[in-house]
């Protein structure tokens, strides 16, 4: 019982920290945010055929997104033809922060898109993992 009370601050730090590391699984299980890494995000493309859709704005996606990356803005993305038809597909919503993204991942999952997830980051973060980026014409 001494050993509880004379190191009561190593014991707290201790179920803190757990409690930091299983945060991410008990928030995604309750419907959290659905962001994911870049590594995440590649895998999902490679393996499950996932597809990554930029919902920045024409101006923005000219300046840079990820190579492969479909663009449908924001503010088009509900009811958009550009979507797949198969709903099981994973999508990767990227846009340059990140931000919009999340929010267009939720749309898209209350839209049935079940496996629609956001890249945490953006393409910042995709730049940052040295991921293909590439620049195009405005349109």
């Amino acid at each position: 019982m001494s050993f509880f009370v004379e190191n009561w601050i190593l014991i707290l730090i201790a179920f803190i920290s757990g409690g930091l590391l299983v945060w991410p699984m008990v928030n995604k299980a309750a419907g959290g945010t659905g962001a994911v890494g870049t590594s995440e995000a590649v895998r999902l493309i490679n393996r499950e055929k996932g597809v990554l859709v930029d919902v920045a704005e024409p101006n923005e996606y000219a300046q840079g997104h990820a190579t492969g990356a479909r663009n449908i803005p924001f503010g088009q993305l509900e009811g958009s033809k550009e979507l797949p038809s198969n709903k099981a597909l994973p999508l990767i919503v990227m846009c340059p922060t990140g931000a919009r993204a999340g929010r267009a991942a939720g749309l898209l999952r209350k839209a049935g898109y079940e496996k629609a997830v956001a890249v945490s980051g953006g393409n910042a973060a995709w730049r940052e993992a040295q991921l293909p980026m590439e620049k195009s014409a405005a349109g």
